[in-house]
């Protein structure tokens, strides 16, 4: 569980043993058979660390390379696969273990207005590229 705020970098493909909820295991054990072992954000979560962490918020904003082979990295590997990269997720502790409702509210709104502006400016960089 998470204590901080905590933004993913990568997904992982294989290694799904615990059954979910409803006791199901993909049998195959891994997300997409035949997909990339780990796939990436495109989003440079080191950056939007970085910058929210910057701001003061009094809200903790960590990274991790590994989501936890459980519903939540299957859910982030295959929105990354779906996407090309173009996926995020943040895992966030309970309410009140330690942030209210508000300090969350702020750092997510914090967090996803960075990643959409190291996205604006990656995109203007590749349209640049195109027309020359």
């Amino acid at each position: 569980m998470a204590t901080t705020v905590t933004l993913e970098k990568c997904g992982h493909n294989v290694g799904y043993k615990g059954l979910d909820n409803c006791r199901f295991c993909p049998g195959s054990q891994c997300c997409v058979e035949g997909g990339p072992e780990c796939i990436d954000s495109i989003i440079d979560m080191d950056a939007v660390c970085r910058r929210v962490s910057a701001l003061g918020l009094d809200v903790t904003v960590t990274i991790s390379k590994d989501a936890g082979r459980y519903l939540c990295d299957f859910t982030y590997y295959t929105s990354l696969y779906q996407s090309r990269g173009r996926s995020a997720f943040v895992h966030v502790p309970p309410l009140g273990k330690p942030y209210s409702a508000e300090q969350l509210g702020r750092a997510l709104q914090a967090i996803i207005e960075e990643m959409l502006d190291l996205l604006e400016h990656s995109e203007d960089k590749i349209n640049c590229q195109h027309e020359h």
